[in-house]
């Protein structure tokens, strides 16, 4: 390939970014056409797939991410001093509703949690979970939330179209849905 000499550049770029580059800021970076970098994304890709091999270039968020294979977590979890603090149940609850439902009104979230839900939604605000995405066009104009790319990111996907369906409720119970 023409751009062999910037396989190695490439690797380091995506390697020291730590989040998911878009394949038009590698362009940038590398000073290459757009369709260069998908060609050699894909090499790379390949080339980190070889057996034995510790990490692996994965498509995340609309990016690509250089990241630990899955195969060595139980080694790479012994470097970590100390674990960042998981979700709470209410706040994985939270995330889901936003996630599926957005954009999503923090009313309307209450509404489908039964609680208040302020202190769940700044939490995940400040974790760059969710965030302000517009307002309502309606009485007193409510913010409206939506998910990040790092969002995407935290749950390896690409894009939105990645989640799972939901189950439809009227066929759950009338015990049509098989699980």
């Amino acid at each position: 390939m023409f751009y062999e000499h910037l396989k190695g550049p490439m690797e380091a770029i995506l390697f020291a970014a730590g989040d998911p580059l878009k394949p038009e800021r590698l362009s940038e970076l590398l000073d290459i056409p757009i369709e260069h970098v998908s060609v050699m994304l894909m090499e790379l890709q390949e080339d980190m797939a070889r057996p034995g091999r510790g990490l692996c270039l994965m498509q995340m968020a609309g990016g690509f991410q250089i990241c630990t294979r899955p195969e060595y977590s139980a080694v790479v979890e012994k470097l970590a001093v100390h674990q960042d603090p998981r979700l709470s149940p209410a706040a994985m609850e939270t995330l889901s509703i936003v996630a599926f439902k957005q954009p999503v009104t923090r009313q309307e979230v209450e509404y489908i949690r039964g609680v208040q839900s302020d202190g769940v939604l700044n939490t995940l605000i400040e974790r760059r979970l969710i965030k302000e995405v517009g307002r309502k066009e309606t009485i007193g104009r409510p913010i409206l939330f939506g998910t990040t790319e790092e969002f995407l990111s935290c749950f390896g996907l690409n894009n939105m179209d990645d989640l799972p369906s939901l189950p439809d409720p009227l066929k759950d119970e009338a015990g049509l849905n098989e699980s």
